[in-house]
């Protein structure tokens, strides 16, 4: 009877923490990174202005991942986010230097210009019932080519004050104002997750379209909110880029929507929908700002840092795809159902990946060699 009750009260316990393994997951990544560059290179990566850096980094993601968490939750996906970014941009530059508007009304109409383009996705996928996945990358292309139009190869640059501060600036003895206002849109998407109906909305369509429009919820017209949610985010990334920068052209931001994905499903939430982590979501921004700094730090070149962040994507998204089965081999609890053939494959495999990644670390920090003047 004992012993009954001692494996009731374990099953309980796993069940209780299975929830927030997705994001003790990427909390993980980002302590072996921190521990790794602590032995590899202590005093260049700890260093303030390089936190800074890494801070500002993240930053510049932390709007356009909240939003994504909603879009990828409901069984969306956006790939023009980059593109609105960038249009986004341009149009906000072009109001200021060639129509003399002020930055208190560009910016907000740039952002509004992003929520517009949100919208056009949203009755794209809901009203033509086109595919999220090809609609969004018909539109980025769309939205790309509106920016190289307008452009026309320009480079627009020098802009007032109160934009390099929204890219840039700083509180005197405390953060940097993107990391703030980076950190607000995060806490105000946990917030509208786990407590309003937009949340829970989100949550029950991603689990079920079919029965969420039975139980009478607008599944097409909440779609088409989180889109619009997703536009307006990623005007919002374009004009802290731009601030960032004090500059834009066409074809900033290409990797944007990459990035963004990729940290929200490291973060935990379900390419399947059904299943989000505002706070994983947060986790996995820092997680990809942090290893690609890590990786620039031990002067490994750009494309192997794609590559590391394909291994921390594959491995990530096989684990939580293992995690949301609904019978790991009849296996009901988390420690039973790593005893599982399919489990032992997959700890195997990203044991391989990750084993794989912390050799390229250790071969940039030992191929690493402080640039010497020629002659």
């Amino acid at each position: 009877m004992a012993a009954t009750t001692t494996n009731l009260t374990e099953k309980t316990f796993m069940d209780r923490l299975e929830p927030y393994l997705t994001f003790i997951g990427p909390m993980v990544m980002i302590f072996a990174i921190l521990l790794f560059m602590g032995i590899a290179e202590p005093v260049r990566y700890f260093r303030l202005s390089n936190l800074n850096l890494i801070l500002l980094d993240a930053a510049l993601y932390m709007p356009m991942a909240m939003a994504m968490t909603f879009v990828i939750t409901q069984r969306g996906i956006d790939l023009s986010i980059g593109s609105i970014a960038a249009l986004s941009g341009i149009l906000m530059a072009f109001l200021i230097k060639q129509y003399g508007f002020s930055a208190y009304i560009a910016i907000p109409l740039a952002i509004l210009m992003g929520a517009v383009m949100g919208l056009i996705n949203g009755l794209i996928i809901t009203r033509f019932k086109v595919p999220d996945l090809i609609g969004t990358l018909a539109m980025d292309l769309v939205y790309r080519g509106l920016a190289l139009v307008i452009a026309k190869g320009l480079v627009l640059a020098r802009f007032p004050d109160l934009l390099t501060d929204i890219g840039r600036g700083q509180i005197p003895g405390f953060i940097p104002v993107p990391v703030v206002i980076g950190l607000l849109t995060m806490a105000l998407g946990y917030w509208a997750l786990t407590r309003t109906h937009f949340g829970r909305y989100t949550i029950s369509i991603g689990s079920s379209p079919e029965a969420s429009e039975m139980t009478g919820i607008a599944v097409d017209r909440h779609k088409i909110y989180a889109y619009v949610l997703m536009g307006a985010c990623a005007a919002l990334a374009g004009v802290m880029l731009t601030g960032k920068l004090n500059a834009i052209q066409a074809t900033s931001a290409p990797y944007f929507n990459l990035h963004v994905i990729a940290a929200v499903v490291v973060g935990g939430t379900s390419l399947f929908g059904g299943r989000a982590s505002m706070i994983g979501s947060l986790a996995g921004v820092l997680l990809l700002s942090m290893m690609i700094n890590a990786l620039v730090t031990l002067r490994i070149e750009f494309f192997w840092q794609s590559v590391a962040s394909g291994v921390v994507i594959v491995s990530s998204v096989a684990l939580y795809t293992w995690m949301q089965k609904k019978d790991r081999d009849g296996a009901r609890s988390l420690l039973a159902g790593l005893r599982t053939t399919e489990a032992q494959k997959l700890m195997k495999f990203s044991a391989l990946l990750i084993g794989l990644l912390i050799l390229l670390l250790a071969a940039g920090a030992g191929l690493a060699t402080d640039p010497t003047p020629s002659g």
